[in-house]
């Protein structure tokens, strides 16, 4: 038992380097273009409180170019739902599968 844990921990960390190599990533084809963006609505209570920043989401884009799915990775809460949504409706050029595409949404105050 105790000669096993050396070449379980070999092979897990052979596992992790593996699913981290750029060539076997599960999105080959990352940093398709944008075909039309929606702007987001600037949430009124955050307006009012003045707040403003950047928001990061992560889309899920379908073959077509249609979002599947939108995951918020971070920014500011009032503003996080704002850009999900916007995100959600934008569209990216056809490509032969599915991608996961990373964007920030930023907000900043009317002057």
């Amino acid at each position: 038992m105790v000669r096993r844990i050396p070449t379980l921990m070999l092979l897990l960390c052979c596992i992790v380097m593996v699913g981290g190599y750029p060539g076997l990533a599960q999105d080959a084809e990352s940093a398709r273009k944008i075909v039309s963006k929606v702007t987001p609505q600037y949430p009124r209570l955050a307006r009012d409180m003045r707040i403003s920043g950047n928001v990061k989401v992560e889309a899920v884009v379908t073959p077509s170019g249609k979002v599947k799915l939108v995951e918020i990775k971070g920014g500011h809460p009032l503003l996080a739902q704002a850009a999900a949504d916007a995100v959600s409706m934008w569209k990216w050029e056809p490509a032969s599968r599915e991608s996961r595409e990373p964007v920030e949404v930023k907000f900043l105050p009317e002057q």
